[in-house]
């Protein structure tokens, strides 16, 4: 076996392709919700940006393509060291366990992680194909946002994946410094200042705009 298939099939390397994938995505997030945050200012700026987007052609796609290798090695990592380490303990401890300098993202991360791949197909499906949204109009994104929040069970499911997606991002961050060696352990979970701070821009950005759009603040104009 070559050096990447013996670093693939350790536990350390794919810890590590998690923590290196998971960079990937958070710089994806960081730069999505900036971009997103331009429907604040009206039809204009935010559909030209869209524009601009799909008229890269070839890097755009390119990117898309980054970010699902990342998405896939992401996912079949965490799988797989889920199922090593049932595999390694099968049978859970008799007697409860208080959680020990923990966080409730890292004892939610497997289940707000699958939540978060069921909303990433829905939101591929409502956002980009069109597929889940009655009123979608390709290459404006103003009138799309403004009218696909105005269901109550779409602007609550967005509100839900958002807060899995705060959690996932506040304890994939801290980890992933961890897994390569960047941040030390710590004691005092809370303190993660730049985790933090990163997560809380990310979920308040998304659920302004989920908000805003099902109260109707954005026009249908545009």
């Amino acid at each position: 076996m070559n050096r990447l298939q013996v670093l693939w099939q350790s536990t350390v390397g794919k810890k590590a392709v998690m923590a290196v994938t998971g960079l990937v995505l958070v710089a994806y997030l960081i730069s999505h919700v900036l971009a997103n945050l331009l429907v604040f200012d009206g039809p204009e700026r935010v559909n030209r940006y869209a524009a601009l987007l799909h008229g890269t052609g070839g890097a755009l796609w390119s990117a898309r393509l980054v970010l699902l290798v990342a998405v896939i090695l992401h996912v079949v990592a965490a799988v797989q060291l889920t199922l090593r380490s049932r595999a390694a303990r099968p049978s859970s401890y008799v007697a409860g366990r208080e959680p020990q300098a923990s966080t409730l993202a890292s004892r939610t991360i497997r289940w707000g992680g699958a939540l978060i791949l069921v909303f990433l197909v829905y939101h591929i499906l409502h956002f980009t194909t069109g597929g889940a949204h009655p009123e979608f109009i390709e290459l404006n994104p103003y009138h799309n946002v403004a009218t696909g929040f105005r269901n109550p069970l779409v602007a609550g499911f967005y509100a839900i994946a958002m807060i899995a997606v705060g959690l996932h991002l506040y304890h994939g961050v801290w980890s992933s410094g961890r897994s390569l060696g960047v941040s030390r352990p710590s004691p005092r979970p809370l303190h993660r200042r730049l985790a933090l701070a990163l997560a809380a821009f990310v979920w308040l950005g998304f659920t302004a705009i989920v908000v805003a759009g099902y109260l109707g603040v954005f026009g249908r104009a545009g």
